[in-house]
């Protein structure tokens, strides 16, 4: 199995709906995110995708959610703009341009916590 990984970063608030605690509180996050692809084969020249290729992709969805206030996105309207749930619809969208090949999304909301999504 081949996987190649993909790290890009945006800045937004949120809020935790139903959150006991400071987190239910508007505040923000420099959020990484980490974007895994699997596959057994590679291409004629020898990739499983190419790493430019994934970076525009990814890069287009974080623009999306980068400065802006994630609880009035359309997404997370009435879903709880979590690190899980982050990490979902990213994975939700690259799965749109990758098909399978996306293995996992991890959603850093800080240096020591992430929360990763996977089909698999």
């Amino acid at each position: 199995m081949f996987r190649v990984k993909v790290i890009d970063y945006f800045s937004s608030a949120h809020r935790l709906r139903g959150y006991d605690g400071n987190c239910e509180n508007l505040h923000g996050h420099n959020w990484k995110v980490e974007a895994v692809l699997a596959g057994e084969s590679l291409d004629n020249i020898g990739l499983l995708v190419d790493f430019k290729v994934i970076k525009v992709k990814l890069k287009a969805i974080l623009e999306e959610l980068d400065h802006i206030f994630l609880n009035d996105h359309y997404y997370f309207i009435k879903i709880n703009p979590t690190s899980e749930n982050l990490a979902m619809f990213i994975h939700n969208k690259l799965y749109e341009s990758f098909g399978s090949l996306i293995d996992s999304v991890s959603v850093w909301e800080s240096e020591n916590s992430s929360a990763e999504y996977s089909c698999h």
